[in-house]
C-alpha cells in the first residue's frame, strides 16, 4: 500500500474507494487522469470531482486483442499492419503472438481478431499449436461475451486451404461468441483478400468499441521500424554475385549457393531470417502457355486498374508453377472435363493433392485444353508470389551480402521440362544480374541471447541454410556456447553441402559435433532421426543442461519424424511417459528453446 501521508485524511477514504478493485489498465487510466487535473494548476481536482468519480468509477472497456499466428511472417505482417490502423484510429488495442497469450484471459475478452495461416495440409503454425489445442479442448471456457473474426492465411494448392482459420471461426462460434465478420481466407496474393478484410474488421472495431469512449493504449508487442526503405511491396534489386553448384555432378539434385551483394539497401537481417525473393517465370514457359490457348502475348489485358501486354502478365505477375483450387474449378466449368470436375470433389482429396504436386498450369491446359481469353486468364490466375529461402549467412560475418542455399525443382513431366518457379529462375540468373529482395524477419527462430548457451541444430539438405548463418554469428561474437549439427543427404561423395566449412569449423573449434546420416550410402537408410535416437544420452543431457533446439527442413515428413525422436528420447533417457514427453516438448517451445523453420 503507497504512504497517503502527504494527503489530508480526509482525501484517504475517497481514494481508497476510487481504487478499490480496480485493474491495472482502469487504475493507468486513472493515473493520467489525475496527472491532467495537476496540470491545470496547484489546486488540483477539486473534492466533490473525487467523491462523483468514487462514486461511479469509471469503466475502462477491455481492449481489442489481436492474436496472430505465424510460421513465416506473413501472418505476423499482417497482424502488425492491422494494429497500425487499429492505433491510428484512436483505438485501444494490444497485439499478441499467440503462443505468449494466457488463455484464462479468453473468457474476458470483449472483442478478438486472429490473424493465422495454414501450414501444409490442416496444420497450425508452431507458435499457434498451444492455443489450437486450447481452444478445441474441453478447458477452453464458454464466451458468450466475445465479438471475434479471423483472417486465415494459406495455399490453394493444398486441399485444406485456410484449415486453420475455419477450425478457429467455427470453434469460437461453437463457445458461443459472435462473428462480426465473416472469416477471411488469403491465398498467397496475400493483399487481395487481407486488404479488405482489414479495412472491414476495422469498421466493426469503431463500432464494438466505441471509439469516441476509449483511450489509445500501447502495444504490448514493440514494433522496430527498419532503417531501409526496402520491403516485401518495394524490393531491392540486387545484384548477384556468385551462383555456384554444390553438389557434384554425378547428384540427383541440383543444390546452389548464391551469395548477393545488399551493397546501397541498408538491408540489415539476423540469422534466423529469410530472404524473398521475387521470381520471373521462364520465358520458355511463357511461351508454351500461349501457344496452348493460341493466345498472343502482345496483346494488352487490364486488370485491377492495371494495363500490361499479356507476355508480361503471365512471366512476372502470375503463377504458372502452382495451380489452385479456384483456377481449376473454373478451368473445369470451361473445358467441360468431367475427369477434371470429379478431382474437385471433396472425397477426392488425395486425387486432388497429386493432380497439384505433380501438374502445372501448361499440363492442365494440354490434358484439358478450353478457350480462355487473355483477360479471363489473367484474372482467373493467382497473382505471383515472392518465395521465402532461409538466410544462409550472418551479416557479421559477410557484411553488405546475403547468401542462399537454394535446391533447384528441375525435372521432366510426360517427357516436358519442368523446374520450380523461384528455384528455376535463381537458378538460371547469371553473375552480375538483378534480383528482387526484401528481408523477412523470424523472430522466432533466433540464436539464445546467452551465448553461453549450446545449440543442436538438425537441418538436412538445405535445412542446413540457417545453421551455417548461426555458426558464423557464434564464430564472429566469441560465444562460448558448444555447437551441434545433425546433417543428412543422400550420398557423402555428392550431396555433403558445406563439407570443407564444417570441417575449418570443427577444427577451429566453432563446431563442437557433426552427426551426418547419408541415407542411400548403405542398404539401410539413416536420416538425422536416426543419428538423434543413437546420441540419444547425450543429447538429452545436453538438453537438459539448457542447450537449444532447432529444426530446418521439410515439414512434412522430417519435422515430423525428428519430433517423434525426441519425445522418444525424453521417454527412454528421462523416464517420461508418452504425455509427460509431449508436455516436456511443449515447454521447451514456450521457453523459446525448440524452435523449426520448416516449410
Amino acid at each position: 500500500m503507497l504512504a497517503l501521508s502527504h494527503l489530508p485524511e480526509s482525501k484517504h477514504v475517497l481514494l481508497r474507494q476510487l481504487a478499490e478493485d480496480l485493474d491495472t489498465q482502469s487504475l493507468n487510466w486513472l493515473s493520467g487522469y489525475f496527472a491532467g487535473l495537476a496540470s491545470q494548476g496547484p489546486a488540483g481536482a477539486p473534492a466533490q470531482k473525487i467523491a462523483a468519480l468514487a462514486a461511479t468509477p469509471a469503466v475502462v472497456p477491455r481492449p481489442l486483442t489481436i492474436l496472430y499466428g505465424s510460421q513465416t511472417g506473413n501472418a505476423k505482417r499482417v497482424a502488425e499492419a492491422l494494429f497500425e490502423q487499429v492505433r491510428a484510429a484512436g483505438l485501444n488495442a494490444r497485439l499478441v503472438r499467440a503462443d505468449r497469450y494466457t488463455t484464462r484471459e479468453l473468457k474476458d475478452e470483449q472483442l478478438l481478431y486472429i490473424v493465422i495461416s495454414t501450414q501444409g495440409d490442416g496444420e497450425p503454425p508452431d507458435d499457434s499449436i498451444g492455443f489450437v489445442e486450447f481452444l478445441g479442448s474441453r478447458r477452453a471456457p464458454k464466451l458468450p461475451s466475445l465479438s471475434y473474426a479471423v483472417l486465415g492465411l494459406g495455399d490453394s494448392s493444398y486441399p485444406s486451404f485456410c484449415g486453420i482459420a475455419r477450425h478457429l471461426d467455427e470453434r469460437l462460434a461453437e463457445l458461443g461468441a459472435t462473428r462480426v465478420h465473416e472469416v477471411g481466407q488469403a491465398d498467397l496474393d496475400i493483399e487481395t483478400v487481407a486488404k479488405p478484410w482489414t479495412q472491414k474488421a476495422l469498421e466493426q472495431a469503431q463500432a464494438v468499441l466505441k471509439q469516441a469512449d476509449n483511450p489509445p493504449s500501447a502495444s504490448v508487442t514493440p514494433l522496430h521500424p527498419k532503417a531501409s526503405r526496402y520491403s516485401r511491396e518495394a524490393p531491392f534489386q540486387a545484384e548477384l554475385l556468385l551462383n555456384q553448384p554444390i553438389t557434384a555432378p554425378e547428384s540427383d539434385k541440383d543444390i546452389r549457393h548464391l551469395e548477393i551483394s545488399l551493397e546501397g539497401s541498408q538491408l540489415a537481417y539476423q540469422p534466423g531470417d529469410a530472404l524473398g525473393v521475387w521470381p520471373v517465370q521462364s520465358h520458355a514457359l511463357v511461351s508454351e502457355v500461349l501457344q496452348l490457348l493460341g493466345l498472343d502475348g502482345e496483346e494488352i489485358v487490364q486488370a485491377a486498374d492495371v494495363q500490361r501486354p499479356l507476355k508480361e502478365w503471365l512471366g512476372e505477375h502470375r503463377e504458372l508453377t502452382q495451380l489452385t483450387r479456384p483456377f481449376l474449378q473454373a478451368h473445369a466449368e470451361l473445358s467441360q472435363s468431367e475427369e477434371l470436375t470429379a478431382l474437385l470433389q471433396p472425397e477426392q482429396a488425395e486425387a486432388f493433392r497429386e493432380l497439384v504436386s505433380t501438374h502445372q498450369l501448361a499440363d492442365v491446359l494440354r490434358k484439358h485444353p478450353a478457350a480462355w481469353t487473355a483477360e479471363a486468364l489473367v484474372k482467373a490466375l493467382r497473382p505471383l508470389a515472392p518465395r521465402l529461402y532461409s538466410i544462409a549467412s550472418s551479416q557479421s560475418s559477410v557484411d553488405e551480402e546475403v547468401h542462399l542455399t537454394v535446391a533447384n525443382v528441375d525435372y521432366d513431366f510426360n517427357g516436358l521440362a519442368r523446374s520450380g518457379a523461384a528455384s528455376g529462375y535463381l537458378s538460371r540468373l547469371a553473375e552480375g544480374e538483378r534480383v528482387r529482395i526484401f528481408i523477412e524477419e523470424n523472430t522466432r527462430f533466433r540464436l539464445p541471447p546467452d551465448s553461453s548457451r549450446d545449440v543442436i541444430m538438425i537441418g538436412p539438405g538445405t535445412g542446413v541454410a540457417p545453421f551455417r548463418a548461426f555458426v558464423q554469428e557464434r564464430a564472429a561474437n566469441g560465444a562460448n556456447g558448444r555447437n551441434w549439427l545433425f546433417f543428412g543427404n543422400p550420398h557423402f561423395d555428392s550431396d555433403f553441402l558445406y563439407q570443407t566449412e564444417w570441417q575449418a569449423a570443427l577444427r577451429d573449434g566453432h563446431l563442437h559435433r557433426l552427426d551426418l546420416a547419408f541415407s542411400r550410402d548403405q542398404e539401410q537408410k539413416i536420416y538425422v532421426q536416426d543419428r538423434l535416437l543413437e546420441r540419444a544420452a547425450d543429447l538429452y543431457a545436453w538438453i537438459q543442461g539448457g542447450a537449444h533446439i532447432y529444426v530446418c527442413g521439410d515439414a512434412n515428413r522430417m519435422a515430423k519424424d525428428v519430433h517423434q525422436a525426441l519425445q522418444r528420447i525424453a521417454r527412454q533417457e528421462g523416464g517420461l511417459d508418452p504425455a509427460q514427453a509431449k508436455h516436456w516438448l511443449e515447454e521447451l517451445a514456450a521457453q523459446g528453446r525448440y524452435a523449426r523453420d520448416v516449410y
